[in-house]
């Protein structure tokens, strides 16, 4: 009986993996460990399970039929480890999480490495890229992203916290070129717009009615970086709109002031990410609870929703909120069905 699965888990995890050299890296195995034991699976079987060249490996028609059967099967498998594992309440084994540069150096890193202390049989892995990564194939446990996460039925999702997009500027560009008082005035002014390729991502901003549209302003500075466009803005190079967990200090520094503060304004949810098709073990769970409960909040996000002003939003990006600012308290949140992923 024994026999009957040898192999089944590496192509599993072959097939997962998108490759040999991948699923030999989440092994531990050598390629050429996986390549034979895939091979004596096809001598067993009597098929060929993967089409192969120098360079890749594809399933063949019969793979895919085979793969489908087996992963069932596995999913079974992982489903009674975790299980078992939660039964223990213990924290082991090794997490690998994928998170956006900046946003895991500032805030999730030192929440996770707490995280880890706290549990000595642990083995966590941290990989910060600003690329949407491929959980899967790529062979991470959890992920974290920016904004909408649109109808990916692979993956499952738990917001995190929710932020505030900024418009702001340097004192100095301000006093050099004035204030914009609409969005038609952006126009006259430089902009610091982050930028991928050939494609700024776009701005919302309220208009004078009040309600959020999308603005792509011209700009002759474009990164791919925020902490560039933040220090850009620092040095009075222009207008930039942020992430407000990014620009706090800077803000409570005097070193950047906010525009159009008593607007409406856009949010950015921050979310947890997992492969849907997969029980999602004690280690993942507790990691995730520990990053929703410590990560930086927004007081007026925060005052407003302890006031119930804020409603909860779905993993598709939430409801668009009715904004009428009262004198004296903040204004509320609109938020986008469909926000711009942003780093």
């Amino acid at each position: 009986m024994r026999d009957k699965f040898d192999g089944v888990q590496i192509f599993v995890e072959a097939v997962e993996a998108g490759g040999f050299a991948r699923a030999a890296d989440r092994l531990a195995l050598s390629r050429s460990a996986v390549g034979k034991a895939v091979a004596r699976l096809e001598e067993r079987l009597g098929v060929r399970l993967f089409q192969r060249t120098t360079r890749t490996q594809s399933l063949t028609e019969a793979g895919q039929q085979f793969y489908e059967h087996c992963l069932r099967a596995v999913e079974e498998m992982r489903t009674g480890e975790a299980l078992l594992e939660s039964g223990r309440r213990e924290v082991a084994g090794c997490l690998r999480i994928s998170m956006p540069v900046l946003l895991g150096r500032r805030c999730a890193a030192p929440i996770l490495l707490d995280y880890a202390k706290a549990h000595p049989k642990l083995e966590l892995e941290l990989n910060f890229s600003d690329r949407v990564v491929d959980l899967i194939a790529g062979g991470f446990d959890l992920g974290l992203r920016f904004g909408a996460l649109g109808n990916n039925s692979s993956l499952r999702a738990r917001r995190l916290v929710t932020e505030r997009m900024v418009l702001c500027a340097a004192p100095s560009y301000l006093a050099a070129r004035g204030r914009p008082d609409d969005i038609a005035d952006l126009a006259g002014h430089d902009t610091l717009v982050y930028a991928r390729g050939d494609r700024g991502y776009v701005w919302r901003l309220p208009d004078a009615g009040g309600v959020l549209v999308p603005v792509s302003p011209h700009a002759r500075l474009r990164f791919d970086d925020v902490e560039v466009i933040l220090a850009a803005a620092k040095a009075g190079l222009g207008l930039c709109w942020l992430q407000h967990w990014l620009i706090r200090d800077s803000l409570q520094a005097g070193e950047l002031v906010q525009l159009w503060a008593n607007r409406p304004y856009a949010t950015m949810d921050c979310y947890a990410v997992w492969p849907a098709a997969r029980y999602l073990p004690l280690r993942s769970r507790l990691a995730i609870d520990a990053l929703a409960s410590r990560m930086p909040r927004d007081d007026i996000l925060h005052r407003a929703s302890r006031n119930g002003d804020e409603e909860d939003a779905d993993a598709d990006g939430g409801d668009v909120l009715t904004v009428d600012p009262a004198a004296g308290t903040p204004p509320k949140a609109a938020k986008l069905k469909s926000p711009e992923s942003f780093p």
